[in-house]
């Protein structure tokens, strides 16, 4: 992470030694949805996006925020530990679940 300080000097900051978990994932979200957006301006579509085992290290109030920002996303999430998320959202998507090597919706 690049800051500006006082008199335009930038300082380099290294998240991965001074940041959190949580703090390194919101990091690498706020930069993919920002590609995103700079991906649907020059293409005029939207990507797919694909988040692997990304609630893991978020909060709450970050979760929320995230699948507020991907509504308009054809996402493809995948995760343990789904039940808590899926039971506080009302508007996500179909639930896919695979457990020795069968798929099932629901």
């Amino acid at each position: 992470l690049s800051t500006d300080r006082d008199g335009g000097k930038k300082e380099t900051v290294d998240a991965r030694i001074f940041a959190s978990q949580g703090q390194q994932r919101t990091a690498a979200l706020a930069l993919k949805l920002s590609e995103i957006e700079f991906l649907k301006a020059k293409t005029g579509e939207n990507p797919i996006l694909l988040l692997d085992d990304v609630f893991s290290e978020l909060d709450s109030r970050r979760q929320q925020y995230l699948v507020e920002n991907m509504q308009t996303l054809q996402t493809f999430i995948t995760c343990t530990g789904l039940e808590e998320f899926v039971g506080r959202q009302e508007t996500i998507g179909p639930v896919f679940r695979i457990a020795n090597g069968v798929v099932t919706n629901g």
